[in-house]
């Protein structure tokens, strides 16, 4: 069975949030600071992560 990333990524973000309840400021700051790497100089390194 095959699992798009976007669905695995949003059930593993739910699941984190409800249980381990990081604050508001951090989720933003992860939120927007991943949205801001990928359009950056350093997208071509992030994307040979995967």
């Amino acid at each position: 069975m095959q699992v798009p990333l976007w669905l695995a990524l949003l059930v593993v973000g739910y699941l984190g949030v409800k249980l381990i309840r990081p604050p508001a400021w951090l989720i933003a700051v992860l939120l927007l600071g991943g949205y801001l790497l990928a359009d950056s100089v350093l997208a071509p390194a992030i994307s040979l992560i995967k």
